[in-house]
């Protein structure tokens, strides 16, 4: 790489808010409140904003010439007949029973996903969000009752068990904190295991009556879709005649037909991207680039296909349609209410509303919140790198933000219109407030610790257990770097180091932490990713020596010569690879430097503190020899692995 292109490269991983020259920014607030949250992708954030805005579309068409329009419309009948198999369905129905069965097929290829290659894969990891997610249906749902005790009031207890994933990852966009790292992870987590609990009351407690005969038809339907699988070809089709069937079936025979959706896509395979179909879709690629025929044609496509899982292709099909158009169309069906002052003064007075708001705003709260102490009070699990309790409060805030799965229950669980009105007031209201209340929680957080005191020191401490160290143990001076194994500059740092590991000798380790820049270097997540294979071997470093001294060949049977180079497993370091705890050693890494606005390689750490400056070895010494003489005037105790976060 040129000096030019070098320099081009550090400017590009300049903090965003990176003003030129030193005239402070017009409009700060706004421009706090608009810069995007690292972590947060554009589409969460576009699909939360559509649903805000089909919100307020539908409360105003609610009340718009008192109303009778909106219910005139959604409740129009919609019949749909077949020789003499006859269905008649109000359109708010469809949209309920059938739209919402695509949601919650995407759900469950989320859940399904999660469990087997994601954060729930690992149970040390899942256990915190998995039981406070668990109190955060409980305790919600025992503050309603606590409100509502018999009669319909009290069988809408399900209203408030569950949060708004697509609204609680666009309210943390725009109020969290700017780096959310392990906080969004967190509340996906908690977002997996509440739907779960969703759907598992929505089936239990919402199902009226049920015919025998269709639900058999439907469990036969389910054992054919996981037997779909094995089927080479036709699998689409086959897919979407099976799935047709086990809801009409669901649907005859008295369960919500939604949960076909999650049923089905918990049959669907899930699988990390197998190596050798990768390498063969490549040869085909390449076949067909010499020749180009139908043959190769079909064949490279049906290889790139087969490459992924179908969990994984299903996924990004229809998880924008959900996100862009099912979602702002079941809002526009269900969140319409007539705000008339006599509306609005029952609601006031209602236990219903009160149940809600409370339920959700200080259920959410006070059972995430509590559960996630008492889980760390224990010992049972601990939080990831950089989250403190007060993110977690405030997630917990904003987790009361209750509204798909809310005003889908409140149809099932209510049938007086006047109830069902003011339970929407409710769901509405509880959002609202949480949004609020989240947004105090950051905002608060960030007056007692300012983000830029968070980047000043390492969030995680030294760990023996996990971390790659060089070096004693307890070797009283500490150098931590976060590097990238394709990028020129940590290639050069290592020259550097290995003079100071020699200057200093046995007083002196060396910790080393990932941050792929894969905007830049293409490669560098496979790197990072063997050498974590090659760590389960015990051969971190030597692996590591291989990466830097071939920058320019880590191409996968690159990566795959350096094991075989360095006496590994090959079997196993390719097993390894995409396991993960692999991928889930990397992502922590990369999430522990994004939360201490750490963008660009290599960035050091000496002593726990970031190091500001020249990366070479005098200069390197010469703050190493400072810190060893700070720590012989002040003596014990030391704390030489990071500060650790306060709230």
């Amino acid at each position: 790489m040129t000096r030019a292109g070098e320099d081009r490269e550090r400017a590009d991983l300049r903090s965003p808010d990176t003003t030129e020259g030193d005239a402070p920014p017009r409009f700060p607030a706004l421009r706090r409140l608009l810069t995007p949250r690292r972590g947060i992708s554009n589409i969460e954030k576009t699909a939360a904003g559509l649903l805000l805005i089909a919100t307020l579309a539908a409360l105003i068409w609610a009340n718009v010439g008192g109303g009778a329009h909106y219910t005139d419309f959604w409740n129009s009948p919609v019949l749909l007949q077949v020789g003499q198999l006859r269905l008649e369905l109000g359109l708010r129905q469809i949209v309920n029973e059938a739209l919402m069965t695509v949601f919650f097929f995407v759900v469950g290829l989320e859940v399904k996903k999660e469990f087997a290659l994601g954060e729930l894969n690992i149970w040390s990891r899942a256990v915190v969000p998995v039981l406070a997610a668990a109190a955060g249906l409980a305790v919600p749902a025992a503050v309603y009752l606590a409100f509502n005790h018999e009669g319909q009031a009290a069988h809408a207890w399900g209203v408030v068990i569950s949060s708004d994933t697509a609204f609680v990852l666009g309210a943390l966009a725009i109020v969290g904190p700017r780096a959310p790292g392990h906080l969004r992870v967190f509340l996906l987590a908690l977002a997996v295991v509440d739907d779960i609990g969703a759907l598992a009351v929505i089936a239990i407690f919402y199902t009226d009556q049920v015919r025998a005969i269709p639900l058999v038809i439907a469990a036969m339907a389910l054992v054919l879709i996981a037997v779909v699988r094995f089927v080479r070809v036709g699998q689409g089709p086959a897919y979407l005649v099976l799935s047709v069937v086990t809801w009409a079936a669901l649907y005859a025979s008295g369960v919500q037909p939604t949960l076909a959706g999650v049923a089905i896509a918990l049959l669907i395979p899930v699988f990390a991207p197998r190596r050798a179909q990768v390498e063969r879709t490549a040869e085909l690629g390449r076949a067909f680039r010499q020749s180009p025929n139908p043959a190769y044609a079909r064949a490279a496509a049906r290889g790139l296909r087969d490459s992924l899982s179908v969990n994984d292709r299903l996924y990004s099909a229809y998880y924008p349609y959900v996100s862009f158009i099912i979602l702002p169309i079941f809002a526009l069906a269900n969140a319409g209410v007539a705000l008339s002052p006599r509306v609005l003064e029952r609601a006031v007075a209602s236990p219903v509303t009160w149940g809600i708001v409370c339920g959700l705003v200080a259920g959410k709260l006070i059972g995430i919140t509590a559960m996630t102490g008492l889980v760390r009070a224990l010992r049972i699990g601990k939080l990831a790198p950089g989250l403190t309790a007060g993110r977690v409060a405030g997630g917990a805030a904003l987790s009361g933000i209750g509204f798909t799965i809310s005003l889908f229950i409140i149809d099932l669980a209510i049938t007086d219109p006047a109830l069902q009105a003011e339970a929407r007031i409710g769901v509405l209201a509880a959002s609202a407030i949480a949004f609020v209340f989240g947004l105090v929680v950051f905002r608060v957080l960030d007056r007692i610790r300012p983000p830029g005191q968070m980047s000043m020191f390492l969030v995680r401490r030294v760990d023996p257990q996990r971390d790659h160290i060089r070096g004693p143990i307890d070797a009283p001076l500490t150098i931590v770097e976060y590097g990238d194994f394709e990028c020129p500059f940590c290639s050069r740092a290592t020259g550097s180091v290995d003079e100071v590991v020699s200057h200093f000798g046995e007083e002196v380790r060396y910790i080393w932490r990932h941050l792929p820049l894969v905007r830049f270097h293409k490669h560098a997540l496979d790197a990072a990713r063997a050498s974590e294979a090659a760590s389960l071997q015990n051969a971190f470093f030597e692996y590591s020596h291989l990466l830097f001294a071939n920058q320019d060949r880590l191409e996968p049977d690159d990566l795959l010569s350096y094991a075989q180079q360095a006496g590994l497993d090959v079997n196993r370091f390719e097993t390894d690879l995409m396991s993960p705890r692999t991928i889930a050693r990397v992502s922590d890494d990369a999430i522990d430097a994004e939360t201490m606005d750490v963008h660009g390689t290599p960035t050091f750490f000496l002593q726990g503190r970031r190091h500001i400056g020249p990366w070479d070895s005098r200069t390197l010494i010469r703050e190493l020899t400072a810190a060893r003489r700070s720590l012989a005037d002040s003596g014990p105790p030391r704390s030489a692995g990071g500060a650790p976060l306060a709230d």
